[in-house]
């Protein structure tokens, strides 16, 4: 239908619309387009001028940035409850425009939708993302979807929705670009800010402590890690407001990540120490009692993979493990004797490898999975994790090539991360 018939069905809208065998919906529709269209001269018909003037959608109104914005909640609120009284699609885009151009930078708004500072009525939002949603309304076909996208930006405004294991607000998903949900991390490199250091052979990358400790548990709960190291799972904790208590076996050691963890600002003022002790063998109800807790909401391990770095000389680390079912009975006590500090219903992450022995692969990995699986834990997850270079085959890359040829076998560029939930 050409817009000239359209504006003569308007003309004659009561008769038309009366006999129509168009539905309801679709008469509106055919009215508001109508309202946008002007007849000229000689029967030729042209869009208006203010929709000349304010293209629908221009990929580049709505690009934004990075940079955080303080809102004025209950303003913003305000509007878009006023917005979503409006009954005219074009007038909630013409809404939403405006919200937009106040948004774009303090100088530009003049209802005060933007706070220099927090307080009790204000909210923080990534600006790129809340253009993502506007724009998500200004691209709406209908007025009722529109109203839909409306309302989930005011929820997401207006009402917090977590789960029990984490502070992530589900109304405002999207913001979390920084949590991965996929089974396979390809991670370029190791996160190397403040005093993470690669230097302590066989320490394991700070994304995965921050990103178990981010999706489950909340600000201010408690996190066990049984092969503390150098306290990479501390430091992450104090980093995000969790509480983290790690068991290191080698007293220099502990010494040297209580250092480290303590010479970074502690802003939520949480207890993070690493403790000297063996995992198979220490009271961890006595140990959270010294602090006290009677239980945490996540453990984390990434234990030695049987014998192939040696931490220590002594014969209590795993690491000098008389063999593989000597290395796996040992976990299954440690997992033992660990889980049962650890709430119900509440995770735990295993990091571990393969190894490689005399011609063959042992699938170390999955045989400590089914040791964990024994003491009443569910599998979750598990998720293959890449890495590039280990500190032992540092700048040897083409020397394990060559024995890899050699020897008809591939190189680790992998490890797992077990997730499990106790039952």
């Amino acid at each position: 239908m050409t817009a000239c018939e359209i504006t003569y069905c308007r003309k004659n809208s009561k008769n038309f619309l009366k006999n129509s065998v168009f539905s309801a919906q679709v008469s509106a529709f055919l009215i508001e387009m109508v309202e946008i269209i002007q007849p000229k001269s000689r029967g030729k018909c042209k869009m208006s001028k203010a929709l000349q003037e304010k293209p629908l959608f221009r990929e580049m109104d709505f690009k934004g940035s990075d940079k955080i914005m303080i809102l004025n909640k209950l303003k913003v609120i305000e509007m878009i409850k006023t917005t979503c009284e409006l009954n005219s699609l074009q007038s909630v885009r013409e809404a939403v425009f405006d919200l937009k151009a106040q948004l774009s930078n303090i100088k530009s708004d003049k209802k005060g939708y933007l706070n220099i500072e927090t307080n009790g009525d204000t909210f923080v939002f990534n600006q790129k993302k809340i253009f993502d949603e506007l724009r998500q309304i200004i691209e709406s076909q209908t007025l009722e979807r529109a109203k839909y996208y409306l309302q989930r930006l005011y929820k997401g405004i207006s009402e917090q929705k977590t789960s029990k294991i984490n502070d992530l607000n589900l109304n405002r998903w999207k913001e979390y670009d920084d949590i991965i949900t996929d089974s396979l991390w390809i991670l370029e490199k190791r996160d190397n800010t403040g005093v993470h250091k690669a230097d302590y052979w066989g320490n394991f990358i700070p994304q995965i402590p921050n990103q178990m400790m981010k999706r489950y548990t909340k600000k201010g709960e408690w996190v066990l890690d049984a092969f503390a190291g150098c306290g990479t799972t501390l430091i992450e904790a104090q980093r995000l407001g969790r509480n983290c208590i790690g068991v290191e076996i080698q007293p220099n050691i502990v010494e040297c990540a209580n250092n480290l963890i303590h010479s970074e600002p502690n802003r939520f003022n949480t207890v993070n120490e690493v403790v000297q002790g063996d995992s198979c063998e220490i009271d961890f109800k006595n140990l959270l009692s010294q602090y006290k807790q009677k239980s945490v909401q996540l453990l984390i391990m990434h234990p030695p993979y049987f014998d192939i770095i040696k931490f220590s000389k002594d014969p209590r680390d795993l690491c000098n493990s008389k063999s593989v079912d000597d290395f796996l009975s040992r976990m299954n006590k440690i997992v033992k004797n660990s889980s049962a500090i650890l709430d119900k219903g509440r995770y735990f992450a295993l990091v571990i490898g393969d190894k490689y022995s005399k011609g063959e692969w042992i699938p170390l990995g999955f045989l400590t999975m089914q040791e964990v699986l024994k003491n009443g834990f569910m599998l979750k997850s598990i998720i293959v994790k890449n890495f590039e270079e280990t500190f032992g085959k540092r700048n040897q890359k083409e020397l394990w090539r060559y024995r890899a040829l050699v020897g008809g076998f591939y190189i680790f560029k992998h490890e797992y991360i077990f997730l499990f939930k106790r039952n």
